[in-house]
């Protein structure tokens, strides 16, 4: 076997007809070993979404594509469904450079946009994106009054005798959480996802791949499994359209081997998401009859990997190590973003995390008031040594720091938006420093709020006509915290990025020790369930 291109951590029988048996939604479950009749190959398509620079998921996932390939019983293909280019060190640091150093020895045939591909703005993606080498579908994402999407809307690949069209589509909320992408400065509208056309375009697509002769429909889809505020998500697409023979899903880190959804003629279909982080891989699978079925395989149990990418991945690995391993303070507790249960608390109540951040936002500009959202908060802290790639880890994105003049009615319309779906998890979850605030969950009503007066040692009623001073970060002018704060007053801007300020928080304000005070919730928010 030539060197590079598969390695096998171990030998099971259950792979060597190109087969596994998994849990997800078909009458057949199990690969049929068409090895002797060519004509009746399956078709093995891999999926993976939201990898969120989870690097050492890669090898694992071509790999297995080669091992299926080695037992030459199946054509496969390998496909995303986005929010690759950020999410961890390795994105963070290289603003994407080191993913797509990685995904273009993976060999995709098609890949989507994630709302996160717009982190490091438009020109930036644009300039990462075809290094990976493979088709990039979308068909909503327009420049703003453009009639053609920036990228194609679907691609067409053969697998044997068969036609796989692969239709994009992205989300419409990236237009407020990534708002710095398709707003300039001024607000001048610079791109659009054509919220009101979400359905009807990959519709258009699904047309257009039928009449050039594409025997199944596959949609790559960051819509995601839950309603948000646009109204659109993976479901909603499924319902309102015909034609689609599967939707493999992201955006919302879900598991799911595969559910059923009536389409609009009332055809089920089924649609997949694999969690974030290559906690799986999924499987669509054709077999010879030419059903189609989805299923999960956990990474965990995969025993090939593909070598070339793997040494790719450990040279990475040995880049982030030597940018990132300074020791920058010490926790003798976990911060969290989530639980086993609820990946992201942070995005519906008050954590330890989230206030260790916005007071080092506050204490970077001694503003009155410190403020970060829950989205902001990418990843957890383990006890022991903090290191500046930690930091990082929480804070990856490239924000920069911004001291606010603010009234307490401002404040307070922006405390109602960003609560107004709880207890459903919205990224702008607002976490604060020297406030304190309630959530009524069946009015969503915000009553209580106090700020902390330094001059005499108090919390008082906010005032709605007093100003008062946010420390922050420029997120709060790209889209965060539904764009309640753009119009206020910047006092102060910073070339300083939000990590390094929670970096001068723990080691200069802290002394390089995270107190006890940070172990548990402070009282910070409240939530009532009785009104």
């Amino acid at each position: 076997m030539k060197k590079g291109l598969l390695r096998m951590r171990m030998l099971p029988v259950w792979l060597m007809a190109a087969g596994l048996a998994l849990t997800g939604c078909s009458v057949h479950d199990n690969f049929v070993d068409d090895k002797k009749t060519e004509a009746k190959r399956s078709i093995v398509i891999l999926y993976e979404n939201d990898v969120h620079c989870g690097i050492d998921g890669y090898a694992g996932f071509a790999g297995l594509r080669d091992a299926i390939n080695r037992a030459d019983t199946a054509y496969t293909g390998l496909v995303s469904a986005g929010d690759f280019l950020q999410g961890d060190l390795s994105g963070a640091i290289s603003r994407g450079q080191y993913i797509v150093d990685i995904m273009k020895h993976v060999g995709y045939d098609a890949v989507t946009l994630g709302n996160h591909e717009f982190d490091y703005k438009v020109e930036h993606m644009k300039e990462l994106l075809p290094q990976i080498g493979a088709p990039v579908v979308c068909s909503n994402f327009f420049e703003y009054g453009g009639t053609q999407p920036v990228y194609q809307p679907y691609v067409i690949k053969q697998y044997g005798d068969k036609r796989i069209a692969y239709i994009g589509t992205l989300t419409p909320e990236t237009m407020d959480s990534e708002g710095y992408s398709f707003f300039d400065t001024t607000g001048k509208q610079l791109y659009d996802l054509r919220t009101d056309q979400v359905y009807s375009l990959v519709q258009e697509a699904v047309d257009k791949v039928r009449g050039e002769g594409a025997d199944y429909v596959v949609v790559l889809s960051h819509l995601g499994e839950a309603k948000n505020e646009t109204g659109i998500y993976s479901h909603g697409l499924i319902a309102a359209t015909r034609g689609i023979d599967a939707v493999l899903d992201g955006h919302t880190h879900s598991v799911i081997p595969c559910v059923y959804v009536n389409n609009l003629d009332g055809k089920p279909v089924p649609i997949s998401q694999t969690g974030t982080k290559f906690a799986n891989v999924g499987k669509l699978w054709i077999n010879s009859e030419g059903k189609l079925s989805l299923s999960l395989i956990d990474s965990k149990e995969i025993p090939y990997i593909n070598e070339t990418v793997a040494d790719v991945v450990s040279q990475i690995k040995k880049k982030v190590e030597s940018q990132t391993s300074r020791v920058v303070a010490h926790t003798d507790f976990d911060l969290i973003v989530g639980d086993a249960t609820i990946a992201w608390l942070v995005r519906m109540q008050e954590m330890p995390i989230g206030n260790l951040v916005a007071d080092a936002f506050r204490e970077f500009f001694h503003a009155d008031i410190g403020l970060v959202n829950g989205g902001g908060l990418r990843n957890s802290i383990k006890a022991g040594n903090i290191t500046f790639g930690d930091v990082v880890g929480v804070q990856p994105f490239d924000n920069q720091m911004a001291l606010l003049r603010v009234t307490g009615r401002q404040i307070m319309q922006m405390l109602t938006k960003c609560c107004s779906i709880w207890p459903e998890l919205d990224g702008n979850f607002p976490h604060v420093s020297n406030m304190k605030y309630t959530i009524h969950a069946a009015t969503h009503e915000i009553t209580d709020v106090v700020i902390y007066n330094k001059e005499k040692g108090a919390y008082e009623p906010i005032q709605e006509e007093k100003t008062y001073t946010i420390g922050t970060y420029d997120y709060y002018n790209g889209g965060g915290f539904y764009r309640t704060l753009q119009d206020c007053e910047l006092l102060e801007g910073s070339t300083v990025l939000s990590r390094d300020a929670l970096v001068i928080y723990l080691e200069k304000t802290l002394g390089g020790v995270v107190g006890a005070e940070y172990s548990q919730p402070q009282g910070r928010i409240t939530v009532l369930t009785d009104r």
